[in-house]
């Protein structure tokens, strides 16, 4: 395996983000790795809401929307961080990008030069993900990097 400078922590500011964190910490524990947290803005949504911008009572600018969600990402990523890994904060950027999901991943992988991606695999299925898979499935099949996916044991344990 060649050597790791650069791992991409796929951060949605769901209960999986720490978990994904903590496993990316992990991974390069012992490293000079560089983690970058990656958010995506769902672009689908922000073209649902210059459709649906004009017919708000006084408008709806997307330009101010956009700006308000980044900052609240940011700011919540950077709670996370000091919360919960302040000895790993020094190694860690937050990048913060608008567009498809698993498409902004795949063209950040190779604009940041990634070397290992990490992403929580959900187990959730609906109708949309059974069709067209998920956000993490289409990085899976398409990284030209090694996707890791990090689970809940909790949530995935078996009963007996």
């Amino acid at each position: 395996m060649k050597e790791i400078n650069k791992v991409m922590a796929c951060v949605d500011l769901s209960d999986y983000s720490k978990m994904t964190v903590e496993n990316t910490v992990a991974i390069v524990r012992g490293l000079t790795a560089e983690i970058i947290l990656y958010n995506v803005i769902d672009s689908r949504d922000i073209d649902y809401l210059k459709n649906v911008g004009p017919h708000f009572p006084g408008g709806f600018k997307v330009e101010n929307y956009l700006e308000r969600v980044k900052a609240e990402r940011q700011q919540a990523i950077e709670e996370m961080i000091k919360k919960h890994f302040p000895e790993d904060k020094e190694r860690m950027s937050i990048l913060i990008d608008v567009g498809v999901p698993f498409d902004a991943i795949l063209k950040t992988i190779i604009a940041e030069k990634i070397d290992l991606v990490v992403i929580a695999s959900k187990g959730k299925s609906n109708l949309i993900g059974t069709l067209f898979g998920s956000n993490a499935e289409k990085v899976f099949r398409h990284s030209t990097v090694p996707v890791l996916s990090v689970r809940s044991r909790e949530r995935f344990s078996q009963k007996r």
